[in-house]
């Protein structure tokens, strides 16, 4: 015998009547207008800062936009600036376009500018103020290429501090320089350390590391 519940659940739901019907579509309309009120009054209450909330978003997209573009042009423009300059070799359009570029763009056109005009300006310039590592990093041995002389082997070793990481492309190159100038001081004690460091580095390149063996 079926239980109560289990003949509940056969039960057909009973139909809606005409009446039914009008007083659902009734309630929905007392309900869109009663909303439509709200939302009206809550407009009317805000509408300054839903104005200038939108403005806002409009101001901000715009300024998007044409900053992408502006940004877009300017690299074009210093592309073909530092392409007409590499042509013509004309270092002060090679350092203009420098100042005008940034990242390794910016290094590459400073340092080409000085192997064509000499100016140990740029190379400093570039030592101090380089974007990448790396360029900084050679305008620094080129610098001690140049004023090696004057400088004492510490202070050699101390202005390549930055090149002392293997990080640097010109680790071990930077530990050579060093050695030759305590070896022209005649400090060959000091010398040794750095020839020593190159020498017994599987990973230092065979030049290098021939050179290090021919000095020691």
């Amino acid at each position: 015998m079926a239980s109560l519940l289990e003949r509940n659940k056969k039960l057909k739901p009973a139909k809606k009547t005409r009446e039914d019907y009008a007083e659902d579509a009734l309630y929905r309309e007392v309900w869109e207008e009663v909303n439509n009120e709200k939302t009206q009054a809550f407009i009317k209450k805000h509408y300054r800062y839903i104005l200038a909330g939108a403005l806002a978003i409009m101001i901000v997209a715009t300024a998007i936009v044409i900053g992408v573009r502006t940004h877009r042009a300017h690299k074009i423009a210093i592309a073909e600036n530092y392409e007409i300059a590499v042509q013509k070799l004309d270092p002060n359009m090679l350092a203009s376009v420098s100042e005008n570029a940034s990242g390794a763009t910016s290094d590459l056109a400073l340092f080409q500018a000085y192997l064509l005009d000499n100016d140990i300006e740029k190379l400093e310039k570039l030592a101090n103020d380089g974007y990448s590592k790396d360029f900084r990093d050679l305008a620094r041995l080129h610098i001690v290429a140049i004023r090696g002389d004057d400088m004492t082997a510490k202070d050699v070793e101390e202005y390549l501090d930055s090149l002392d990481t293997k990080r640097s492309p010109y680790y071990y190159t930077s530990r050579l320089v060093v050695a030759q100038k305590y070896l022209s001081e005649g400090d060959k004690s000091s010398a040794n350390k750095w020839l020593d460091v190159i020498i017994n580095d599987d990973e230092a390149p065979a030049m290098i590391s021939a050179n290090a063996q021919a000095l020691r």
